[in-house]
């Protein structure tokens, strides 16, 4: 870029902020140049269907057929398999992190959590991917968090993944979360398809609002795990969490921001630690304070429910292979 050139707002954005992208789009991420990338069942599913993929499932089903002659482990195996070498050529193209989803159907289970986290970071290892490249995803239930709470002492970094409520937010650090992902755009989903409100001011969006709140608690009381947003539905979203220390932004908004050259002021400041941290949350406080917070209990049941759903797409391609 020129000296005399005018940045943009993507370009402005990564001067406070850790850009990730939100997709399994190799071409996508090649082209944005992320630090980190993020994935999904859902993501994963849009992945496998490209063709350029197929050599990748080859490897997967050819794989799983020789670790056991169990079409059930078969099934099992290949997606695992699958997973990691989708993400392999993901961290072949960012130089940070490329976070991987424990399967959704296990978000109650704490041991199985576990087990199937240090399962796919072994699988990285035995592709060569040291596990300071990777996040393992897990939904923030109380079962995830304390799954992650396992794994972040056995030195697996995690990424706890459809955050709604703040009851969520304050358990997932004090666990010692490395991340978190607040989904912003669908915060947003919930209250437009049940309140009169059907637009929001960016500065009045109930998703941008919640993940400022989760942002300014963290660092007032010097929580170390990050903040990143996600699940954006606009620009307007991205541009009042700039200063947030990651977002996951899907190939359209970069596409957007790319193409925006006004000002992008910094919206969200760490001004340090001024307070003591709290008592830690108990489980009581966080099932209630969770279940009384209606949008985060419906998002987190539909996104498990959705991402389940993708994760059986998923399966179902594959045993067509086996």
């Amino acid at each position: 870029m020129p000296d005399n050139a005018v940045s943009s707002q993507l370009e402005q954005l990564r001067q406070y902020t850790t850009v990730v992208a939100d997709t399994g789009d190799i071409d996508a991420i090649a082209r944005w140049r992320p630090v980190d990338a993020t994935t999904n069942p859902s993501l994963l599913l849009k992945a496998i269907e490209n063709p350029k993929f197929a050599p990748i499932i080859e490897e997967s089903v050819a794989w799983a057929k020789g670790k056991s002659n169990s079409r059930e482990q078969q099934l099992v195996d290949a997606s695992d398999h699958l997973a990691v070498a989708v993400g392999r050529k993901i961290v072949e193209l960012v130089p940070g992190r490329v976070s991987t989803e424990v399967d959704a159907r296990l978000s109650f289970d704490v041991d199985a959590s576990i087990a199937k986290a240090e399962r796919l970071v072994q699988l990285y290892a035995d592709a060569g991917v040291t596990r300071d490249r990777i996040l393992i995803k897990l939904a923030s239930t109380w079962e995830g968090i304390r799954a992650a709470e396992q794994l972040e002492k056995r030195g697996i970094n995690c990424n706890l993944t459809l955050l709604f409520s703040f009851e969520q937010a304050v358990a997932c650090a004090e666990a010692g979360v490395f991340l978190i992902s607040p989904f912003v755009g669908r915060i947003m989903d919930w209250y437009v398809a049940n309140t009169d409100t059907k637009s929001y001011a960016p500065e009045e969006d109930p998703g941008v609002k919640s993940v400022r709140r989760i942002y300014d608690w963290y660092k007032e009381h010097g929580f170390q795990t990050v903040v990143m947003g996600a699940s954006f539905r606009n620009i307007g979203q991205i541009q009042a969490l700039a200063g947030c220390d990651r977002l996951t932004i899907s190939p359209d908004l970069l596409e957007k921001l790319d193409q925006d050259t006004s000002p992008l002021p910094r919206a969200l400041n760490d001004t340090g630690a001024t307070k003591a941290k709290p008592k830690p949350i108990t489980e009581a406080e966080f099932r209630w304070g969770h279940n009384e917070d209606a949008m985060a209990t419906d998002k987190l049941a539909d996104g498990i429910r959705k991402f389940a759903v993708d994760q059986r797409k998923m399966e179902k391609l594959l045993t067509e292979k086996l």
